[in-house]
């Protein structure tokens, strides 16, 4: 399959932390699929380029909201694999079982105190991108 995001995803390294991309920002694809060996299955293409070129950016990882290390992913008894967290621990995001095969598929919301899962409305990328927008545009005002 081809690379549909791995370019755009480094790109967030010169605009939001004013540095070139570096290999060590990213995790080795041998080192990604070691880490997923135990949860036996297939990331989406768009969760699985971002980890391969931000997975080991520890300020973009963080930023915020803070992203999963592959070997922490994990899937909730409702059937939704959970990557990312808030900093307090309100909300978890993930993504439907279901959706894995999409490329880039919907994410959804738990309001971790209801266990409510809902739609974001908006694809992994989709959603990553504007997430990190917020994240560092916020940084940037507080300074």
């Amino acid at each position: 399959m081809s690379e549909m995001f791995l370019e755009k995803y480094r790109a967030l390294v010169p605009k939001y932390l004013a540095d070139d991309w570096q290999e060590e920002d990213g995790i080795p694809e041998a080192e990604l699929d070691a880490a997923l060996a135990g949860l036996k299955l297939t990331l989406p293409q768009a969760m699985r380029e971002f980890y391969l070129a931000l997975g080991g950016c520890e300020d973009i990882m963080e930023a915020y909201h803070y992203f999963w290390d592959p070997e922490e992913l994990e899937v909730d008894d409702e059937g939704f694999l959970m990557f990312l967290e808030d900093e307090d621990e309100s909300y978890t995001w993930g993504i439907r079982m279901g959706d894995l095969s999409v490329p880039d598929p919907i994410v959804w919301r738990k309001n971790n105190a209801r266990g409510e899962w809902k739609s974001e409305d908006g694809t992994f990328s989709e959603f990553t991108f504007d997430m990190l927008a917020w994240a560092f545009e916020d940084e940037d005002e507080e300074s």
